[in-house]
């Protein structure tokens, strides 16, 4: 039975693995529990409103505390009275940033042990990573812990996890602390928010039928129920008297479900329980590797104005093209380690959970009335042309285009001579249509209305204005120019005539062949991509507007200081 006296800290508490562990510690009911994390409070979800979590913080068996690790007084405090430190808190993995990695893995790490040692906690258990022995080139097989840490580690996560790791083995001893390492692999279940969710999004995307190398590479995988229990285990290890607490203190374990497996084929069993298509197309590690540090480099100048983190990274293609697996028979001899639900069922139970992703839950999205493309296009026949609504009158454009670029763009005619011969044809056209029959080899010859080519009177007085009204615009913007004053209106004019000018740079039969394939897919794709294309814009908006902000204080502040 929990009592007053005995609590634990679970740092990182918000986290994936961490809740899993808080569940299970308040399911034990041998500590009372410290949730630690950096939110200024708790913000339950549901289900854990209606669960043990919620019940057992309105009961007072568990506390949140906020905390960031690097203010080493907000640590002291929230260690005070506390037996046991579970030190699971690291940043996302995926965001490769030296400086964010060093501050929470090492300093953090070390204003956690030197609390520990100075409120006199008994033991402290560290959530390392098998990453500190994994470069990113050579496959892992089997490996145990005298496997060294690597020279050259994968990505700045890995190099600070291991400097971590390192720490808190040589703290083991001081003050009568008690420390160990679990290593955790490739960690799935539940309440996941990336791999599930990240592999979703892909498949959504249309991009799950890709796999990254040769699809052999072989992985250890951890259920999140075993990751608990292996911090369980380290813990009540460490707890014992003598000869076992001894041989499990200061050591690093390898934790796994002991049942390696094809990383993409681990892949494919959860995209096909959620009804997704399975990888099957391979793209070589060299061509997508520099694409990824591509992207990281984009990342990197982009992240500040709000760029989200990618999931195209260098450390994540080698991780999903490397082969690593190792051996468990160390955390088995010393902490007593097994896991306690199988590969198979963790699997089942992940893919129940994410049922609301499955591809027959995915939300439709109904337009209602036309498009954006569509409207634009003047939702007529124009517009049913070029987003192929019409198909026979879509493929009868194409056709006359088709013939119009042959005998009077790519001939390289004069204007003159040119307009004469479409005048000519169009002319010959007219007569023989005009004298077809009603019925034709049983086919109807819809003839051409008068009417289409009757400019009536109200849309010759709308041309009119249009053209004038144009021509009012460009005296208003000449006289505003010769104003002086407006700097912003100058620059457009500069920027739209460097533009007419690229274009000029350019022959008529280029103009005319990219005109008409950007007119017939361009509005195509965005009428069916409209929603995925606006979000760009507004985020380049977005991002345009906080770096004009940006760039105009710090000339502000430039000016001042001059």
């Amino acid at each position: 039975m929990a009592t007053e006296n005995k609590w634990c800290v679970v740092t990182g508490g918000r986290g994936f693995a961490a809740r899993h562990l808080v569940e299970m510690l308040i399911r034990l009911n041998e500590y009372c529990v410290r949730i630690a994390d950096l939110g200024d409070s708790i913000v339950l979800e549901p289900a854990e409103q209606l669960g043990l979590l919620g019940q057992a913080l309105d009961s007072g068996r568990v506390q949140y505390v906020s905390l960031d690790l690097r203010d080493k007084a907000q640590v002291l405090k929230a260690l005070e009275g506390v037996e046991v430190v579970f030190h699971m808190a690291a940043p996302n993995s995926s965001i490769n940033n030296y400086q964010l990695h060093y501050s929470v893995n090492v300093q953090g790490t070390k204003n956690v042990i030197d609390a520990c040692v100075e409120q006199k906690v008994k033991r402290l258990v560290y959530t390392s990573s098998p990453s500190v022995v994994f470069d990113g080139i050579h496959g892992i097989h089997n490996a145990d812990e005298t496997i060294p840490y690597t020279h050259l580690p994968n990505d700045h996560y890995s190099a600070t996890k291991a400097e971590g790791e390192t720490l808190i083995i040589k703290a083991n001893g001081t003050n009568g602390l008690l420390t160990c390492c679990i290593r955790p692999s490739s960690i799935f279940g539940p309440g996941d928010r990336l791999l599930v969710p990240t592999l979703v999004d892909a498949a959504r995307k249309g991009k799950s039928k890709f796999l990254i190398g040769n699809g052999n590479n072989v992985c250890d995988f951890t259920y999140v129920e075993n990751v608990a229990h292996a911090h369980i285990c380290a813990d009540r290890a460490l707890a014992s008297e003598g000869p076992v607490s001894e041989k499990a203190a200061g050591e690093a374990y390898f934790i796994t479900n002991t049942e390696p497996m094809k990383f993409w084929e681990f892949v494919s069993v959860v995209l096909d329980g959620l009804g997704y298509e399975r990888p099957r197309i391979k793209i070589p590690v060299v061509v997508i590797l520099p694409i990824a540090h591509f992207v990281e480099w984009i990342y990197r100048l982009l992240g500040p104005y709000g760029m989200k983190v990618p999931q195209l990274t260098p450390s994540r293609v080698r991780l999903t093209s490397c082969s690593r697996t190792f051996d468990c028979s160390k955390a088995k001899d010393c902490l007593g380690y097994a896991p306690i639900v199988t590969l198979q069922e963790g699997l089942r139970r992940t893919i129940e959970s994410y049922a609301h992703l499955k591809a027959g839950n995915q939300p439709k999205t109904k337009r209602e009335g036309p498009s954006k493309a569509s409207k634009y296009l003047g939702s007529g026949r124009v517009a049913d042309t070029l987003l192929w609504k019409d198909k026979k009158q879509t493929f009868i454009a194409l056709l006359v285009l088709s013939a119009i670029y042959f005998n009077f763009i790519a001939s390289e005619n004069t204007i003159i001579s040119a307009l004469t011969k479409l005048l000519l044809f169009a002319s010959i056209f007219l007569f023989i249509h005009g004298i077809l029959p009603a019925k034709m080899l049983g086919y109807t010859v819809e003839k051409m209305p008068k009417s289409w080519f009757h400019l009536s009177e109200d849309r010759s007085h709308k041309i009119a204005l249009s053209v004038a009204s144009s021509w009012n615009i460009a005296v208003n913007v000449l006289k505003s120019l010769a104003e002086g004053n407006d700097w912003v209106l100058l620059l457009k004019v500069v920027l739209s005539l460097f533009i007419f000018s690229f274009l000029g740079a350019f022959s008529l039969q280029n103009l005319y062949t990219i005109g008409v394939t950007f007119a017939f897919i361009a509005f195509y794709v965005y009428e069916q991509k409209e929603e995925d294309i606006d979000g760009i814009f507004i985020k380049t908006h977005s991002f345009s507007c906080k770096l004009k902000s940006d760039l105009t204080k710090k000339f502000l502040s430039s000016k001042k200081s001059d």
